[in-house]
């Protein structure tokens, strides 16, 4: 962590964990009230495309973002509970098998790539989670995901890293370096916002 990491101002002011419990709260309210909901709503609007032309939404990252992956292909994919017009949503971090297989015969880098090269068509989406936004095996992935057609999106945090530039449209959570608790939680309250919208999109749809 860095030096300046509100987190250990928050810290070193409230040793105590109910106090360090309402700062870290209050600090993430902040945190949440920089998003721009204008790049959330585009965000929406990418995947309600995808779902129009029957493309699908992949979703990558690693550790937290790993869970934050699986999560979003879980509350877009059946959460949404619309077999007749689904969310085609696939988390390129759920299958052990596939990613020990690449990372070990491979390298680690090429963790989502190759499942990209066996999976994604030109106008499929893949969204790329990463706090540091530097991650090398999720900007490989977007790197062949821009030359094979397809639409990219990055949920970035920090300062955005190389992730936010690379990426054709990025939802950014602006932080210090090394808040990734405040960002991997954002990027969370990000799925279950556009989780619930969805939901409630096809419910209106089928009335």
């Amino acid at each position: 962590m860095t030096d300046n990491n509100p987190l250990d101002t928050i810290f070193h002011e409230a040793r105590d964990p109910e106090g360090f419990a309402r700062a870290y709260l209050g600090h993430l309210t902040d945190v949440l009230g920089r998003l721009d909901t204008k790049a959330v709503g585009k965000f929406v609007e990418i995947v309600l495309g995808a779902r129009e032309r029957g493309a699908r939404i992949f979703f990558c990252g690693n550790g937290g973002s790993a869970a934050t992956a699986s999560h979003f292909a879980n509350d877009l994919g059946i959460g949404t509970r619309s077999p007749a017009k689904p969310f085609r949503a696939i988390a390129l971090t759920d299958n052990v098998a596939v990613m020990t297989a690449i990372a070990n015969d491979d390298g680690y880098d090429l963790m989502f790539v190759q499942q990209l090269q066996m999976l994604m068509q030109k106008g499929d989406v893949v969204v790329a989670i990463s706090a540091s936004g530097n991650s090398p095996n999720v900007l490989r992935a977007v790197e062949y995901a821009n030359s094979g057609g397809a639409v990219t999106v990055g949920l970035t945090g920090f300062d955005g890293g190389r992730l936010k530039e690379l990426v054709h449209h990025a939802v950014h959570v602006p932080t210090e370096k090394g808040e990734y608790g405040p960002v991997e939680d954002a990027h969370m309250v990000l799925d279950h916002l556009v989780g619930s919208y969805l939901i409630r999109l096809v419910r209106a749809e089928n009335k």
